[in-house]
């Protein structure tokens, strides 16, 4: 996949956007600051930069400025932000952002401008609106990312229902069991069907990702097995 350098200085964020990116296949590097994403730009040549705007040492804008003067801005740069202003994403735009995510992010947002980004560095010029076209027809309303760091809520919706042949449990026990033993294979029939996707099984499932990590260690769910059992 790709290798995606991820610029913010709040620490939750970070480590949000690292886990789901790394569980969408891409390398992901972190940095909290302009002086540690200069080096990592240095080291790693990303193929993009998802940036925060709002920084305590030198924010983003200046920061993509300074890229943009120097020709170091051959690569997508998504901003970041959960108080800029109209203007200062028009101004990072022009300046050579493709993009503006305004905080809270969602999680079919976040996916969709990476994706983006990714096929404008690797497509021809001459595929380029085609791609996006493509990608925008492909939308699908998608629930909230589950984030304290991100100051968002799970919006919950209605999950598949299994076919007959994963409904068959032991009805003469205990309810507590019972309960138990439908909500290990319902969530290992999720995993299998999305490949051992957490960022997946938590969009199906309306699950806030910590919840479900700590739900499938309850219910001692193997995830090294359902990511095997999905290849």
């Amino acid at each position: 996949m790709a290798n995606i350098l991820v610029v913010d200085d709040e620490l939750g964020i970070r480590d949000l956007l690292f886990e789901i990116l790394n569980d969408e296949g891409h390398n992901v590097e972190l940095a909290e600051n302009a002086a540690q994403a200069r080096a990592a730009r240095q080291q790693s040549r990303p193929d993009l930069v998802l940036l925060d705007i709002w920084m305590p040492d030198t924010d983003g804008v200046t920061l993509l400025k300074e890229w943009a003067a120097s020709g170091l801005l051959n690569m997508p740069v998504i901003m970041m932000s959960g108080h800029a202003t109209i203007d200062t994403a028009v101004e990072a735009t022009r300046i050579g952002a493709q993009a503006f995510l305004e905080k809270p992010i969602t999680l079919q947002k976040l996916l969709k401008a990476v994706e983006q980004g990714l096929v404008r560095k690797t497509a021809p010029p001459a595929v380029l609106a085609a791609a996006a076209s493509t990608v925008a027809a492909q939308s699908t309303p998608a629930p909230v990312l589950a984030s304290n760091a991100l100051g968002v809520v799970p919006m919950l919706h209605s999950a598949p229902a299994l076919p007959a042949s994963h409904q068959s449990f032991e009805l003469n026990q205990p309810l507590r069991e019972a309960r138990d033993a439908f909500e290990k294979a319902y969530f290992e029939y999720h995993l299998n069907q999305e490949g051992g996707s957490m960022t997946r099984v938590a969009e199906k499932t309306g699950l806030e990702r910590t919840h479900l990590y700590r739900k499938l260690r309850q219910l001692g769910v193997d995830l090294s097995r359902a990511k095997k059992s999905a290849v």
